[in-house]
């Protein structure tokens, strides 16, 4: 049987060992939540510009209906400067314009 001095320092030694445990096992905690927070301030920063992103390129997509309106646009403005020629190039050659446009009317009569 283990004398008493033995027992007591067993014991004394397996609370050394314990305290020396837990004080490891605080640091590493620590360690983990201050990594934690830089992480989560990170994730944080790159939501907030993640969002302004988003709220800058937003109109982006509104752009693409813009593009087909304007072509449209362009296409008919070519047909309308198409039919200015015509109107100009018939002008120039018929001395009775305007009245063949009008169908033989005057205005004003």
């Amino acid at each position: 049987m283990p004398s008493e001095a033995v027992i007591q320092q067993v014991w004394t030694i397996s609370l050394v060992v314990y305290f020396v445990v837990v004080a490891v096992v605080a640091v590493l905690l620590t360690l983990i939540y201050g990594t934690a927070r830089r992480i989560h301030g990170g994730a944080a920063a790159i939501w907030t510009t993640g969002q302004k992103v988003a709220n800058n390129t937003i109109q982006i997509a509104l752009l693409i209906r813009t593009n087909h309106l304007v072509a449209r646009i362009l296409d008919a403005a070519a047909g309308t400067a198409g039919a200015v020629q015509a109107i100009e190039r018939h002008a120039g050659a018929c001395p009775h314009c305007p009245t063949c446009v009008l169908g033989g009317r005057r205005e004003g009569v």
